[in-house]
């Protein structure tokens, strides 16, 4: 990391090897017979070093998390009955661990790095004590599908932080979901799992951990504020439906950096509510890319603003930079900057589609989420041919406007060029000429367009 960027994470792996002197070794993974590799985190599968600052500023660590062992205390989950070999139910000890720690100040839960810990449906409750961290070095997983959940276990999530503040969750192990398990498609099993969850909580990091096989959306973030996330490896097959890498909705502040995500949903989902959002050096792929949306469903208001994407590598995905909104729908979608971001085999590599819709029994309606104020800038590589490389399908009646486009050269990957972009009620300006040509987004203001009249708005 460069003098200007330090990593939030140098810190915690001191504390690791000095409180918990444990040997540094990757998780065994006997409980998966066709387990592949994971990534290694090394300046090599990087895009490019991170910037300087970011406007979603990271959580502080807690300033005594580096000092003496005397000064924390370490909760190991065996001390508390966890077995830890992989058919043990083990939730009660987690719980029990928890509910000690909590209490304590600059409190470590350790999940060892020796044991493969099977933990059924559990929502892990705070507030809690400052600098409570939750450090995975082995492997977690839940019972094999959900025939096998307890009856009154939920089976639409699985770990659930509540109310936690100022608590870090990282170390060197594997979050295993076992999605294989409930079958491909969420019509078997309506409200799929998802794997971990944070819900009204704030100042939270998520570091180094590995995010595999989630039923449903690997991680998600609701009703938060202070968010960060570095060094995740998130993998699910491309196939698997609906298991978005991180989701975000009704959260503000938030960093997500030096992450690789591939699966068979959104690698990262930006849900309404969202507010101050900075992603860099991300890696996605096979996916459906980084998508600000669904927004507007069942005629609701939605409003997300100042999201910047920089850095971002996105390879073999349905979708690169992706704005989706349902008709019918008001609020906003504002400030947003795409930026050195590269293309690999991708299908529409930047779309805005107003007109979403997962069946054919949508109906034409005039109000829309209003999108404005987006920038593309340094938008290179190659796409696939079986879809324009470029698509702006703006509401009829709410114009998408103040669309920017910058040093966008995208080729196809095999084939012939497909040099005919789509653009529908489209407004902005080309600030350098882009490969394929993008003549059709329309220059100046809409003079069907009056600020007043939009129904947005109530975005703040």
């Amino acid at each position: 990391m460069p003098n200007g960027h330090p990593s939030l994470y140098a810190s915690i792996t001191t504390l690791a090897l000095l409180l918990l002197s444990l040997e540094k070794c990757e998780p065994r993974y006997h409980y998966h017979k066709h387990h592949s590799s994971s990534p290694k985190f090394n300046s090599g599968n990087q895009i490019s070093l991170p910037p300087a600052s970011a406007p979603a500023e990271p959580p502080s660590m807690s300033k005594d998390i580096n000092t003496t062992r005397s000064e924390h205390r370490v909760f190991d989950v065996r001390s508390y009955g966890a077995i830890g070999d992989g058919s043990s139910n083990d939730a009660q000890a987690f719980r029990a661990a928890w509910k000690a720690a909590c209490t304590a100040n600059s409190s470590v839960i350790l999940v060892p790095s020796d044991g493969v810990f099977m933990v059924t449906s559990t929502i892990f409750s705070g507030p809690c004590r400052p600098g409570l961290v939750l450090q995975i070095d082995g492997v977690v997983m839940p019972p094999d599908g959900p025939a096998n959940w307890p009856a009154a276990d939920s089976k639409k999530q699985w770990l659930v932080f509540y109310r936690v503040n100022n608590m870090i969750l990282q170390g060197g192990g594997t979050i295993e979901g076992k999605g294989q398990d409930w079958g491909l498609t969420e019509a078997h099993y309506p409200g799929l799992a998802t794997a971990l969850r944070f819900f009204m909580s704030y100042n939270v990091t998520v570091g180094r951990l590995r995010i595999r096989n989630s039923p449903q959306f690997h991680i998600k973030f609701d009703g938060c504020e202070g968010v960060h996330i570095e060094g995740l490896s998130i993998s699910s097959p491309s196939f698997s439906p609906n298991t978005d890498g991180i989701h975000i909705e009704n959260t503000k502040s938030v960093g997500i950096y030096d992450s690789i995500i591939s699966n068979g949903d959104d690698c990262i989902s930006i849900g309404p509510g969202c507010s101050n959002v900075d992603i860099a050096n991300v890696t996605c792929g096979p996916s459906h890319g980084i998508s600000i949306g669904s927004l507007g469903v069942h005629n609701s208001q939605a409003c997300v603003t100042n999201v910047k994407v920089r850095n971002a590598r996105i390879r073999d995905s349905d979708n690169g930079l992706r704005i989706k909104t349902w008709q019918g729908g008001t609020g906003s979608v504002s400030g947003i900057s795409f930026e050195d971001i590269a293309m690999e085999n991708v299908r529409n590599c930047i779309i805005v589609d107003q007109y979403y819709c997962l069946s054919k029994q949508c109906l034409n309606q005039t109000s829309a989420v209003w999108v404005t104020d987006v920038a593309y800038s340094n938008i290179k590589g190659t796409y696939d041919v079986r879809s324009a490389p470029v698509h702006f399908a703006c509401s009829d009646t709410v114009a998408c406007t103040n669309i920017t486009m910058s040093e966008v050269e995208l080729l196809p990957h095999e084939g012939e060029m497909v040099d005919d972009p789509f653009c529908w009620n489209a407004y902005g300006v080309l600030e350098t000429l882009t490969i394929p040509p993008i003549y059709c987004l329309q220059e100046g203001q809409p003079q069907s367009l009056a600020l007043e009249d939009i129904p947005a708005m109530g975005c703040s």
